[in-house]
């Protein structure tokens, strides 16, 4: 069973959350929540697997409430998807780098967002390859500090050649492809890196991949 909880400060949006997802034998609405800092007790204190998060809330934000739920231990089995509206594409990047597994919009289908609970709570990130080209162009245009010590020297050659691609929205049976491997064998470097890294999930590897300068985007 997946457990889920909801933080959004709009009743209307977790009520109709709440109502689609308990249609689903294999999901459960464990808790809600109306802002992040009261957001933030239920998930430690109920410990689901999945949590949609608003990104603009009172008292405490989404982007906030999830850097808080990835820096906690305790937590580490918590994967946090952030609820955007259309347009907002500004404030993934920010989410991605606070430890968000991915992001939806509010007014996504109803089978989309059942595909993406259960493709969050299996740990995989929900970057389609549209996606990973709009936090490219962020990127390009707000590229972060390379920080001393990134975690490079720890990933051999394969791995890093494993995680540029996946930087560039390829999925595991492309990577495989790509590096003349088997799909298995590309699952286990980019699994192997993330262990190294401490990479919570495909996403941060994502992230991490571009603001280490293992990838560099282009500009044109």
């Amino acid at each position: 069973m997946i457990r889920v909880v909801l933080v959004d400060d709009q009743p209307l949006i977790r009520s109709g959350f709440r109502a689609l997802l308990a249609l689903e034998n294999d999901i459960e609405v464990v808790g809600e929540a109306g802002d992040g800092e009261e957001g933030l007790a239920l998930v430690r204190r109920l410990l689901p697997d999945v949590v949609l998060v608003d990104v603009q809330m009172p008292v405490v934000d989404g982007i906030e409430t999830t850097r808080r739920i990835a820096a906690d231990p305790a937590l580490a089995a918590v994967h946090v998807v952030i609820l955007t509206n259309y347009g907002m594409d500004e404030y993934v990047l920010d989410a991605l780098r606070a430890g968000a597994a991915g992001f939806l919009v509010k007014d996504i289908l109803p089978e989309d967002l059942l595909h993406s609970v259960r493709v969050a709570a299996r740990g995989d990130a929900l970057l389609a390859p549209s996606v990973t080209r709009r936090l490219i162009q962020r990127f390009v245009s707000e590229p972060a500090p390379v920080a001393a010590g990134s975690g490079l020297d720890e990933l051999t050659g394969r791995e890093r050649e494993a995680v540029a691609l996946a930087a560039q929205g390829l999925s595991n049976d492309e990577i495989a492809d790509h590096m003349v491997i088997s799909p298995l064998t590309a699952k286990t470097h980019i699994n192997r890196a993330m262990t190294k890294l401490h990479a919570r999930d495909r996403a941060q590897l994502v992230v991490f991949a571009y603001d280490s300068g293992l990838v560099t985007p282009r500009t044109t």
